[in-house]
């Protein structure tokens, strides 16, 4: 687009000038959908009334004055202007562009150096790394590349899911069926058939559940073999998505999970309470949204337990007072979009501007032989990493 630019400011640029001010040229001037119809196309109806005249009369008499080497050709069709450039030409000048500017080229001042946070990847940890995540990776990167030519200063962010009932699962799994010898030698795979066999047990066996459920509570509140455990599959987990990162050349500058979260969520909790946000529905707490159409926001589990919204407005507080950003962004499959509505929602009420919150950038659901892909059931698509 520079260089379509760069050739606005001249000859089309001069030859339009006369009639129309750079500004208007700019929002005027167009790229057909039909390349038949030119590379640039200019409408003439806005001059019609402004001269009195026919809009194909107009476009006539430009056509006329449009003669320069960079032009293919010139037609008047119909009240439009089309311009043909020559493809060659305009190459090479970009190319010689690139050769001269090197990094530089394509970058603008827009942003003025105000952050944007961009939370990507995100995958979870002791479970391989999944298509959908690979997703949320490469679009993440390029929204962060796309971010810093255009003068922002992108944060780039992987919220691993390091955090959650899953965990008290996870425990209850390894103890029961898990070896330390199979772990050490491949962790992720392990640990994951480890996590698909505690759902087809809970099957058979209800109570696992429950049990699930009391050892997260334990993680919660810090106890020692429940955090060792845990600690150990987090490490294990980081080093293995490590060798994908350094293969497709992705950096982060903060790798900062759920679990960075828990110690404030108690804050997140209190300010919730002293706005009258929170209701108690079965033991639980919630947000209702009923004005908004949403469903409730689930916040704090009748066993005290947090879940992910709790994780998510304690990471968006954060973001905000360290980071002071120009705009949140979260790269997450459009099934979360529900999700997001219900944040974006409970902030609003908190006073939260539109700016200081999160901003979905979603992508679609990959499906698996028409069905919805499910860790748990051990059915999804993982990227190999070795």
């Amino acid at each position: 687009m520079k260089n379509m630019h760069d050739m606005w400011q001249g000859a089309l640029f001069n030859a339009l000038c006369e009639h129309a001010s750079f500004e208007e040229i700019g929002q005027w001037i167009e790229a057909p959908k039909d390349r038949a119809h030119g590379d640039l196309a200019f409408p003439c109806f806005p001059l019609a009334k402004r001269q009195r005249r026919a809009p194909s009369a107009i476009a006539e008499d430009l056509a006329a004055t449009l003669t320069h080497d960079e032009f293919a050709r010139v037609e008047a069709v119909g009240g439009y202007v089309n311009v043909f450039f020559k493809k060659d030409s305009l190459s090479r000048q970009v190319l010689q562009s690139i050769v001269v500017q090197k990094s530089a080229y394509g970058s603008f001042v827009t942003g003025k150096s105000a952050r944007v946070p961009i939370d990507f990847s995100s995958p979870n940890i002791a479970k391989p790394f999944s298509m959908g995540h690979l997703r949320s990776t490469v679009i993440g990167n390029a929204l962060a590349l796309l971010a810093e030519k255009n003068g922002f200063l992108p944060e780039r962010i992987n919220y691993i899911g390091d955090w959650g009932t899953q965990f008290g699962k996870l425990i209850v799994a390894y103890q029961r069926w898990g070896s330390e010898a199979e772990v050490r030698q491949a962790p992720i795979q392990t640990l994951y058939k480890l996590y698909v066999r505690f759902h087809e047990e809970a099957e058979k066996e209800p109570e696992l559940d429950d049990e699930g459920r009391a050892w997260f509570v334990r993680l919660e509140q810090g106890d020692e073999e429940a955090v060792a455990l845990w600690t150990w599959f987090r490490q294990e987990s980081i080093v293995a998505f490590q060798h994908l990162y350094d293969r497709l050349g992705i950096t982060f500058d903060r790798i900062q999970g759920e679990a960075y979260y828990n110690d404030r969520m108690k804050a997140v909790m209190t300010h919730l309470q002293e706005a009258g946000l929170l209701e108690e529905s079965d033991g639980a707490l919630v947000v209702r949204l009923d004005d908004e159409g949403l469903p409730p926001c689930l916040f704090q589990k009748k066993d005290g337990s947090s879940l992910y919204a709790t994780r998510d407005l304690a990471a968006v507080y954060h973001r905000n007072e360290e980071l002071s950003p120009a705009r949140l962004l979260y790269v997450v499959g459009q099934e979360q979009s529900l999700h997001f509505k219900q944040i974006q929602a409970v902030l609003t009420r908190l006073g939260v501007e539109k700016q200081k919150q999160p901003e979905h950038v979603a992508f679609g659901l990959l499906l698996s032989d028409g069905k919805k892909m499910s860790t748990r059931r051990g059915r999804v698509i993982f990227w190999r990493m070795f």
